[in-house]
């Protein structure tokens, strides 16, 4: 084959071509991946309240509905929309005219009895000593005594007539029967009343002391009742409107378990003497049962929900391991541990979603730090 000047220097520079192509065509090593950054806490031992939480709903000691015992017009309304009232204060009166005649009419009813009374009570004693000598015979000497007993009886009966009337008398005076606060007035001035009709007057609820009604699940029955025999259980309400936090104490714990709900009722009572707390209102409820003071505690972003339970990410050397938890409780932010970590190990409380068993992390400030600058 013929060969022509050039063709050695042409094969020189396909051959560097390729070289060069196939050099190109080689990926970079990859780079290694970062450690994902994380935030992490410490465990630690330290004395936490053992509490309950629950939403209570506010329920006043004592409500009467205040109704008029008698018929009649009503005259006055001496209380106002949301006066406070104290218990025998005069509230309303009822027109007592109509009562006063009746009572009238019995005090003459019985004054007439007790003259025949008197009659029969003289017959008695005039004819005594003469049926004592036989001079009357013993059949009307009964007379004379039957005569007097029966008058007598109808005195007795017109003395109840007319005590039932004074009563009925006192009854157009209306009285409150507690100390508490006046609810809106019903019934105006100048209308008619009927003895315990369906509409009150007005309604008057007991706001100091005070009730907090709430539930806590069935199953921790034997906690509260366990805590309740050893002392008084305080009890702390909070919510909108409410400054702060209002300390009162377990009065009453339920004898039965509705089954509907699995949760068993339970009563708190507060002084209530600032009137913070008000009948039908909403408040959050923590009842304290006593303290642990060797709880492992971790902060509640520690702790996250999988498929087998609780686990947390613990960091050891760099690294990130995965362990199941067993959660008993959570107050105040930070969550109790039975089992799982240890005292003085760290745990992630920022980051984990990046995390998996294994994974190497970078630690990039542990929680308090921020505090201690």
């Amino acid at each position: 084959m013929r060969s022509f000047p050039g063709d050695a220097s042409v094969r020189r520079i396909l051959l560097i071509s390729i070289v060069a192509l196939a050099a190109c065509s080689q990926a970079p090593p990859p780079k290694a991946e970062p450690a994902p950054p994380v935030s992490v806490a410490t465990v630690e031992k330290r004395s936490v309240p053992d509490q309950m939480t629950a939403v209570g709903s506010v329920e006043a000691i004592n409500s009467v509905a205040v109704k008029s015992l008698v018929d009649g017009q009503l005259l006055q309304s001496l209380v106002k929309d949301g006066d406070n009232v104290r218990k025998g204060q005069l509230i309303f009166r009822i027109d007592p005219r109509p009562a006063q005649a009746t009572l009238a009419q019995a005090n003459a009813a019985m004054a007439k009895d007790a003259a025949a009374r008197d009659l029969a009570g003289a017959q008695v004693d005039r004819y005594k000593p003469i049926a004592a000598q036989h001079y009357i015979s013993a059949d009307q000497m009964q007379q004379y005594l039957t005569a007097y007993a029966a008058a007598a009886a109808s005195v007795k009966v017109d003395q109840a007539n007319v005590d039932a009337m004074k009563l009925t008398l006192a009854y157009t005076d209306i009285h409150a029967p507690i100390d508490g606060r006046a609810g809106r007035i019903l019934v105006q001035a100048g209308n008619l009343v009927k003895a315990n009709d369906t509409q009150a007057l007005l309604t008057i609820n007991q706001l100091a002391p005070i009730f907090v009604n709430f539930s806590v699940p069935g199953q921790d029955v034997d906690r509260v009742r366990a805590a309740q025999a050893k002392g008084a259980l305080v009890v702390q309400a909070t919510g909108d409107g409410i400054d702060g936090k209002i300390a009162g104490s377990l009065s009453f714990v339920d004898n039965a378990i509705d089954p509907s709900t699995n949760t068993v009722k339970l009563r708190a009572s507060f002084a209530n003497s600032d009137e913070h707390l008000w009948p039908g209102q909403f408040v959050n409820i923590t009842l304290t049962l006593g303290s642990d003071a060797n709880a492992i505690a971790v902060p509640d972003a520690a702790v996250k929900a999988g498929p087998n339970g609780n686990y947390v990410f613990v960091v050891d050397n760099g690294t990130a391991h995965q362990r199941d938890v067993t959660v008993t409780r959570s107050v105040g932010g930070e969550t109790m541990i039975a089992k799982g970590v240890d005292v003085g190990e760290s745990v992630v409380t920022d980051g984990q979603s990046r995390l998996v068993d294994g994974a190497k992390v970078k630690v990039t400030e542990a929680a308090g730090d921020e505090a201690s600058k």
